[in-house]
């Protein structure tokens, strides 16, 4: 047991050392979680690839199952367009940590949505972190690095 222990804390350690949470030009994230406020409440993907050290754009979808905009049961999703700006380096952040705003463009329903929201990403390993974004349409949950 003490082995085996010893050998899980000396994996994460060594994993730990070379996540980054944002790399720049050709850096993919998908984000899979809770949709906990804004158009309503039920699950939330993105996709993000970076352009540059600053810009990463990409595209997400919410499916809510309870609390819809205006009750309407037929406004359960929001397919969306993406850009985020990221901060790490520009606020000089740890390499595991990722601060960055964006806004958000779509369709909820025959509606147009819009969002905006700031975000943060802590990766633990190379691959997998958590994420939070807050603002009029939030959501948390894991992170992959591809």
């Amino acid at each position: 047991m003490k082995k085996l222990f010893l050998m899980i804390i000396f994996l994460f350690s060594a994993a730990s050392f070379q996540a980054q949470a944002y790399t720049g030009s050709g850096d993919q994230k998908v984000n899979a979680g809770l949709a906990a406020w804004g158009y309503g409440t039920g699950i939330a993907g993105t996709y993000d690839y970076g352009l540059n050290d600053l810009v990463s754009v990409g595209a997400g979808l919410n499916v809510y199952f309870d609390n819809f905009k205006d009750n309407d049961r037929d406004k359960r999703f929001f397919a969306f367009a993406r850009v985020n700006f990221h901060l790490n380096k520009t606020l000089e952040l740890p390499e595991k940590l990722d601060i960055y705003p964006g806004l958000d463009v779509g369709v909820l329903y025959k509606e147009f949505g819009l969002g905006a929201h700031i975000g943060a990403r802590y990766f633990f390993t190379e691959n997998i972190g958590v994420f939070a974004e807050v603002g009029n349409n939030g959501s948390l949950g894991v992170s992959f690095n591809f």
